[in-house]
């Protein structure tokens, strides 16, 4: 996702002097294309040229945020900051913080960020609860996790059962793939395992009738077995955004249905609300197998990435929801689990948390 944040005043004409220049371009096309690592790689030698300033700064800590390297990003925001910066650059340098376990420090970030934003909502719930790990760490304990005998040393993650006791995911096992450059591991795809009488798990097989060359997964499988929802991306269909000026291409995340034949999937198709203007994902199908929930950046939503739900009627598709503030932020909100019992687990970097 790409967020573009307006800020006015001062601020902007200070961090206008600190923007990209003839240096910063090659770092900056990295960044834009998304390949964090490399990108890191060239704004580091930027600092080393002593050619650095708030916006280097800014953007090194930034590639490290968006491969969740918790340490660099701190070390490169504590930096970023010693300049005035945009607002969501000091929640960004507080989560991170707060990751790397310094929660006093993460507080005076984000008393800075509701200053700026008094109104955003994660502002207002720091300011009404600005102690609130310590209320998280005295919950009793929940669930016990596992880690379980199918993963490996890449990503692996959006797990979801079959009713024919098949656990399907997305990898980055993959090392004879192409590797992505935001991360430097292969790109992702769909694997299945047994789940055994024991609950553990064994025999990971890619799901090869579905996997692209590019990102494949993760998916949501129907009650019945039969019907699957899956990501991959929108170059499949030759449907992607230009970017003149920086000669770059930019794809989205499509959601794509298939109809299981025998012990292979077949009749993959794109859903309609596809879009290249903004990415669909991460699908969760509810049990009577009419409605899809799923995340987005569409127009209409809250913040970056949203969780949203459309119905369903075979192949007929009603208008997507967005589920609204009881469920989104200004942030992000991803990873939709519809259950059983039509409780909905998902991820988010908007609500209080751990980090």
């Amino acid at each position: 996702m790409r967020n573009i944040y307006i800020v006015a005043g001062t601020l902007l004409f200070s961090t206008g002097l600190m923007a990209q220049n003839k240096d910063t371009k090659e770092a900056d096309k990295l960044f834009d294309r998304l390949e964090y690592v490399d990108a890191a790689q060239a704004y580091s030698k930027l600092v080393e040229k002593n050619k650095a300033d708030g916006y280097v700064y800014k953007q090194l800590a930034d590639s490290y945020f968006n491969v969740f390297n918790t340490k660099e990003a701190v070390t490169w925001y504590a930096k970023a900051v010693e300049t005035p910066q945009d607002a969501e650059t000091y929640f960004r340098y507080a989560q991170m913080l707060k990751a790397e376990g310094n929660a006093k420090a993460a507080e005076a970030q984000m008393e800075q960020f509701a200053k700026m934003q008094p109104n955003d909502a994660r502002a207002k719930a720091f300011k009404n609860n600005p102690n609130y790990l310590t209320q998280l760490k005295s919950q009793s304990k929940q669930y016990d996790a596992k880690k379980s005998d199918v993963s490996s040393d890449k990503a692996d993650f959006g797990a979801v059962l079959s009713n024919s006791n098949e656990v399907y995911f997305a990898s980055a096992r993959n090392t004879a793939r192409k590797t992505s450059g935001m991360d430097e591991e292969p790109y992702l795809d769909l694997y299945k395992a047994t789940r055994n009488a024991d609950g553990t798990l064994s025999q990971a097989t890619e799901v090869a009738e579905l996997n692209t060359k590019w990102h494949d997964g993760p998916a949501a499988i129907s009650a019945d077995g039969n019907t699957m929802y899956y990501g991959s991306e929108s170059f499949n269909e030759s449907e992607f955004q230009k970017d003149k000026a920086k000669r770059l291409k930019f794809g989205q995340i499509y959601l794509y249905k298939a109809t299981k034949d025998g012990e292979k999937w077949t009749n993959s198709k794109p859903l309609p609300f596809n879009s290249k203007s903004y990415s669909v994902r991460n699908p969760s199908i509810s049990k009577d197998g009419k409605t899809l929930y799923f995340s987005s950046d569409m127009p209409g939503g809250l913040g970056g990435e949203d969780i949203w739900k459309v119905s369903i009627d075979g192949d007929v598709y009603g208008t997507p929801e967005n589920l609204g503030a009881n469920v989104n932020t200004e942030a992000n909100e991803s990873f939709p689990s519809i259950q059983d019992d039509n409780i909905l687990f998902f991820s988010s970097n908007g609500r209080q948390g751990f980090g």
